[in-house]
């Protein structure tokens, strides 16, 4: 008799911990027999829990899973599999342990993992992300930007980024990227939005920075192991694999992105080509855009050979490769075949080598007036990169004109022959000897 007792005990107490969800609730109760009716040929977003009664963590979600139900209500709907009754749909799904969340989307055969917070809120959230990514895929994709996390302050140089364009933007691109992985319910997200689109703003052109919501789409927050928001991760410039990305480990104020990632930008820009000027066309390519334009003028290969040249000219190149995120043009010519240039920047009257630095859109220059070494030449772009230094008027307040000239052949000079004159072919009378 005890024992029927305590059978019959077991049976109510197992009976009534099952029941978390009455139909009251709004939580659909989801079977092996009505799983494909209700959710995988139904139109509408599904939040699915699959849990276990025994589930301590399941039994103190049932509260919040109720609140979302009522939350969703016309909106999404919110289903419940007691796998412990049925391990079908756990295995069909890969549910591994309880409570797992699944928001069964636009692609009901692959549903994405909730990770988030287990409370109402922040499930909402995720699921009506996942409502925004099927109405944005039903007009033809949608948005351009996203904030880091609050979605309200990035302007349009925070990239928005979902799995369906990641790999394509980042990692199908030359450009260097920062990523945040973000979620919406995140309070330290939300804290880096505003600062994460000022370093946008001002690492336009340099470095991307996108924003990706980690609660949307999950699958590609998986890939890059992300377990924590906000988590910031670095790609670098060229063709890339998901295996180069690095994690971000600078500080979360604009100043603080900024300063690490123009320090990536700066080791993937390659050292500014030194080019000849021995026509129009070269003096454009050295000068033309640039914000500056460093120009050298040589001695002559006759007072300076080869090698006395490419000393020069290696000189030259050390200073680009150390100047290089100035993204000046850097330039040369022999002395006394550009006149032009030379007297429009007040170079090569008193002797070669000589350098000017020229910003050819205000039509001012100035001259180095110390050593044509590394040391002073170093200390005169630094100056001049502090906006410190005397500045003149090019002359004439016009680009120089250039003069078409053979360009060096990286030998060293020769004297031009002189033609012998055979003498016994003229006849002169003596008297003009």
């Amino acid at each position: 008799m005890r024992q029927l007792a305590s059978i019959l005990l077991l049976a109510f107490v197992v009976g009534s911990v099952s029941a978390f969800y009455s139909p009251s609730d709004g939580v659909v109760e989801l079977t092996p027999s009505n799983f494909d009716r209700e959710v995988l040929k139904d139109d509408a977003i599904w939040v699915v829990e699959f849990y276990a009664p025994w589930c301590g963590h399941c039994q103190s979600l049932v509260p919040e899973y109720k609140k979302l139900a009522k939350a969703l209500k016309g909106v999404v709907k919110v289903g419940s599999v007691n796998a412990d009754a049925d391990s079908t749909l756990s295995g069909q799904f890969g549910v591994r342990g309880f409570p797992t969340i699944k928001i069964f989307g636009a692609n009901k055969k692959s549903p994405t993992d909730y990770n988030g917070q287990r409370t109402a809120k922040a499930i909402a959230e995720a699921a009506l992300a996942e409502v925004k990514k099927k109405v944005q895929g039903v007009l033809g994709g949608g948005g351009g930007s996203s904030s880091g996390g609050s979605g309200s302050s990035s302007g349009d140089d925070v990239i928005e980024l979902t799995e369906d364009n990641f790999d394509k933007l980042v990692l199908n691109s030359d450009d260097i990227w920062l990523v945040e992985f973000f979620a919406p319910w995140c309070g330290h997200c939300k804290n880096l939005a505003p600062e994460w689109a000022k370093a946008a703003k001002e690492l336009k052109g340099k470095v991307k920075l996108g924003a990706l919501d980690a609660t949307a789409h999950q699958s590609k927050a998986a890939e890059y192991n992300v377990r924590g928001y906000p988590t910031i991760k670095f790609f670098p410039a060229g063709s890339k694999r998901a295996s180069d990305a690095q994690e971000y480990d600078g500080g979360r104020t604009a100043s603080d992105i900024v300063s690490w990632a123009s320090d990536k930008h700066v080791a993937n820009v390659p050292a500014p080509e030194l080019i000849e000027i021995y026509n129009e066309s070269t003096f454009e390519t050295a000068c033309e855009g640039k914000p500056l334009c460093v120009v050298s003028v040589l001695p002559h290969i006759l007072d300076c050979d080869a090698k006395c040249r490419n000393k020069f000219l290696d000189t030259l190149r050390t200073l680009g490769e150390k100047f290089k995120q100035k993204q000046w043009g850097w330039a040369w010519a022999e002395g006394g075949q550009q006149l032009a240039l030379e007297e429009s920047l007040e170079v090569g009257g008193f002797g070669y080598p000589a350098m000017a630095v020229v910003n050819f859109k205000k039509m001012k220059f100035s001259v180095l007036k110390g050593s044509f070494s590394k040391d002073g030449i170093n200390e005169f772009l630094r100056d001049i990169s502090y906006g410190r230094g005397h500045t003149a008027p090019v002359r004439g307040a016009k680009k120089p004109a250039i003069v078409s000239v053979d360009p060096w052949d990286g030998k060293d000079g020769q004297l031009p022959t002189e033609e012998d004159i055979d003498l016994s072919d003229i006849d002169l009378d003596k008297d003009e000897l």
